[in-house]
């Protein structure tokens, strides 16, 4: 089946968002340890470009998550595809993810991160769907707020599909 795909934030509305978390993380992180890790896959795209925003020296690694399959509901179980490269123990870590919809994945990786000993351990998220929060999860740092709609583009996917769009789009048929 084809998409259409309709704008909800622009490029520029994105890396002015970015951006912006960065000059407050940098800020947050002056003289840590930091390390950032990017959730696989859907973050990818807005942890390189956080990355680049966050003027510090800092580590980056990955975990890689599902919930999703190829539908538009999370299945509610979290799988870990993925684990870290090196321990965390007294490393400060930032959770970049690309989206909090239920808060059970976040939840989640929280839980099985802390009994890692982290120093600090912190969640930025690109998007956020307060509508559908199944359980509450802090967010550190966040860029957008938005509605109950099925996003792609920027890293989120539809099957796989749809995460080089510069932009966060929303789909319809």
């Amino acid at each position: 089946m084809t998409f259409a795909v309709s704008t909800l934030l622009s490029e520029e509305t994105i890396r002015d968002r970015v951006r912006a978390l960065g000059e407050q993380i940098r800020a947050d992180y002056e003289g840590k340890n930091m390390l950032l890790v990017c959730v696989l896959k859907g973050s990818f795209v807005f942890a390189a470009d956080l990355a680049r925003a966050i003027d510090l020296p800092l580590k980056i690694d990955f975990l890689g998550t599902r919930s999703y399959g190829d539908g538009t509901e999370s299945s509610g179980v979290v799988q870990i595809t993925y684990d870290l490269a090196r321990p965390i123990a007294d490393v400060h870590v930032l959770l970049v993810e690309d989206i909090v919809d239920s808060g059970l994945t976040i939840a989640h990786l929280l839980q099985l991160l802390r009994t890692r000993n982290p120093a600090s351990l912190k969640v930025c998220s690109l998007l956020h769907k307060p509508s559908r929060a199944k359980i509450e999860v802090p967010i550190d740092y966040l860029g957008f707020s938005i509605e109950d709609r099925f996003v792609v583009g920027y890293g989120l996917d539809h099957a796989e599909t749809y995460r080089n769009l510069p932009f966060i789009g929303v789909l319809s048929a």
